[in-house]
């Protein structure tokens, strides 16, 4: 199985401040149901042309579990997946679903409590046509994602770690949180105020 847990408690905020904008998926991609886990892993990788969702639901069953399967496709007429491909992932082992597109049979995949992060709901389904290669790097929320790419999700948004960097940002992302939690909100109070006071200063304003 694939380790998931080593970002398993790192908040899209604190990733969001170390990675910047282009790392963050775009505000269309959110949780549908809730209140929904934080979902972490590396990315499995799948593309999906509009009106064929065949390449996801060929994924649920090759992903090693533990990963956030991630599918760009961006189609709003079609669902990529509905109850039984997210019974299945959930079966499999697979942390959750972050879509460029939608999903349907709602009500089953929030009984069930499987992750999916998407653009929406619609009830017309894909077709099955479309074969192409998995593991590719896609487009999803506006973010490229390679396959591996640590992917962390939770009610503020979802965000893409970079493979390469994975190591790297979260020493940062633990060394920020300590700081964070050391601190009371008194001494925050006291340097935002100081900050704010000096940027104010700089640019002129009085009062």
């Amino acid at each position: 199985m694939i380790e998931t847990t080593e970002f398993a408690d790192i908040p899209t905020t604190t990733l969001a401040d170390l990675l910047g904008r282009d790392r963050v998926m775009d505000i269309g991609i959110r949780p549908l149901w809730g209140p929904v886990p934080r979902v972490a892993g590396p990315a499995f990788t799948v593309r999906c042309p509009t009106g064929d969702n065949l390449m996801l639901h060929a994924a649920i069953h090759r992903a090693p579990a533990g990963s956030v399967i991630v599918v760009e496709s961006g189609d709003l007429d079609h669902a990529l997946a509905g109850g039984n491909v997210c019974a299945v992932a959930q079966r499999r082992g697979i942390a959750g679903f972050v879509l460029d597109g939608l999903i349907r049979d709602l009500a089953e995949v929030r009984e069930a409590r499987f992750p999916v992060f998407a653009r929406g709901v619609i009830p017309i389904p894909g077709a099955k046509n479309a074969v192409a290669p998995l593991g590719g790097a896609v487009r999803c929320g506006g973010v490229r994602v390679e396959a591996g790419d640590v992917v962390v999700a939770d009610e503020e948004g979802a965000v893409a770690v970079p493979a390469a960097r994975r190591a790297d940002v979260l020493a940062a992302a633990r060394a920020k949180l300590a700081k964070e939690a050391a601190e009371t909100l008194d001494d925050w109070e006291a340097e935002h105020r100081a900050r704010i006071d000096e940027i104010l200063a700089q640019g002129g304003f009085e009062g």
